[in-house]
């Protein structure tokens, strides 16, 4: 498992599994499993089409008033166990693979077992997603399905939103626009992270795109 969207300014949060029978997991690389920033959008979108043949996929969103919430609560890594164990429940998997968010590993494995509620090993490293084949292909899960639904946003909007984090130019761009033309607060936008009160007064936004993990 692994997720993508953890620092966006727009859109869900998404944490994606896949499920593998053991004596598939060679076939994975072949198949483009790695960590889904190493592959442009064309290429994660083909990778998770060969993907599809060789194991489950599945996925939970946490639309961004969910996050904003447990970011004010400074609950956010248990956020992600709690939908990591969502998804091994959901697979009843035997074992399971995660890219840790938490800088403590085994603690984060911890939680996630406990919210998976069942019998389960679970592996919690960082940069999983660059040296475990599973879950790089859970990275091109999360990714993938993320940004289908930025394209879907911006079918919506009808305009162009750029890549959703807070380092792309466009995106930071399309947030001040709209901030200056709107009132309202929409479902699509997150308000919790400090360096959208940066671009609410105006000043540049400087920032990692993820979260050091």
């Amino acid at each position: 498992m692994d997720e993508a969207g953890r620092g966006s300014f727009l859109g869900p949060l998404v944490v994606g599994a896949f499920a593998v029978d053991s004596d598939r997991v060679p076939e994975l690389r072949e198949a483009g499993a790695r960590d889904s920033k190493e592959l442009t959008p064309h290429g994660r979108e083909a990778a998770y089409a060969r993907l599809r043949s060789i194991g489950e996929m599945r996925s939970v969103a946490l639309l961004p008033a969910v996050v904003d919430r447990s970011v004010r609560r400074q609950e956010l890594n248990e956020l992600e166990a709690t939908a990591f164990g969502h998804l091994v429940r959901g697979l009843r998997a035997g074992e399971a693979h995660v890219d840790a968010c938490d800088p403590n590993e085994r603690r984060f494995a911890r939680r996630v077992a406990q919210h998976a509620g069942l019998p389960v090993t679970v592996i919690a490293r960082h940069h999983a997603d660059r040296d475990d084949p599973v879950v790089g292909a859970a990275s091109i899960v999360a990714k993938v399905r993320r940004d289908r639904a930025i394209a879907r946003l911006v079918g919506e909007l009808g305009q162009e939103v750029g890549s959703g984090y807070p380092s792309d130019p466009e995106t930071v761009e399309f947030v001040r626009d709209w901030l200056a033309s709107h009132t309202e607060h929409p479902p699509w936008l997150r308000a919790s992270w400090a360096t959208m009160r940066r671009v609410k007064l105006g000043r540049p936004a400087v920032t990692l795109d993820r979260f050091v993990k």
